[in-house]
């Protein structure tokens, strides 16, 4: 995953723990794809203080990650449900006498998602 892509979850998920004015600097950024310099033309700062925000936000934004581990922790769920779909799907298809059916690790990957 790229860095831009990276802390855009992390803002998502984060990002109302931030102050207002950090939220402002990386929506700008990151949603509106504004540079520094267009931000700091917005509002009203300079380029330096745009840059040192959006630094700052970022680093927070990482801790939070650090400690709760909840962008990770969806990106492990998203890939299993793409495996449970793809598992599903071959069980469609076994059902229909087509396929080569495993509903073993179907079972498997639904325990994981429940955290067992």
């Amino acid at each position: 995953m790229n860095d831009i892509a990276k802390e855009s979850l992390l803002f998502d998920q984060y990002g109302s723990l931030l102050t207002e004015k950090k939220q402002n600097v990386m929506r700008l950024y990151h949603e509106e794809n504004l540079t520094l310099s267009e931000i700091a033309e917005q509002e009203g700062i300079s380029r330096a203080a745009v840059f040192s925000s959006l630094k700052s936000a970022e680093r927070q934004l990482a801790a939070y990650e650090d400690r709760l581990g909840l962008v990770a922790l969806r990106t492990e769920n998203e890939a299993r449900l793409a495996e449970i779909r793809r598992l599903a799907q071959g069980l469609e298809r076994d059902l229909a006498g087509q396929g080569d059916g495993r509903p073993e690790e179907i079972i498997r990957l639904v325990d994981a998602l429940n955290g067992e």
